[in-house]
């Protein structure tokens, strides 16, 4: 039994993905106050945490973080929003996701290894000052 989703809701979850790639922290916590998932992914499993993660917007990291989404959610491919975050050098992010309980050692790559492979030694630092 294959239902054909509702084009309503594609349309919205399409709209809340986007809202999390620009970083608009304060409607995406105002979708996840009315009940869209704080976990929410996509056809490729990452979340709204990863997607605001990996374009840097640490204030949308923090909303949704606050209002219970999975730091540590890893996507199809076993990338955590920390990894991501490092990859992209985005320092606010890694440290809301620090602050959110992400933890350093999950996912593949882990943020340590990508830290270690990027050379980021204060990274590696911070991540064992936790």
């Amino acid at each position: 039994m294959s239902e054909t989703p509702d084009p309503e809701v594609i349309e919205l979850a399409s709209k809340v993905f986007d809202l999390a790639r620009t970083g608009d922290a304060d409607a995406l916590a105002a979708y996840v106050d009315a009940g869209v998932p704080a976990n929410l992914t996509n056809d490729k499993g990452d979340s709204l945490v990863m997607l605001a993660a990996y374009h840097g917007h640490a204030a949308a990291v923090s909303a949704l973080l606050e209002r219970g989404a999975d730091a540590d959610r890893a996507n199809d491919r076993g990338q955590t929003p920390l990894a991501g975050a490092v990859f992209k050098g985005e320092e606010a992010v890694i440290r809301a996701l620090l602050a959110g309980g992400a933890n350093p050692e999950a996912g593949t790559p882990s943020a340590v290894d990508a830290a270690r492979m990027f050379g980021k030694a204060e990274l590696l630092e911070l991540f064992g000052s936790r």
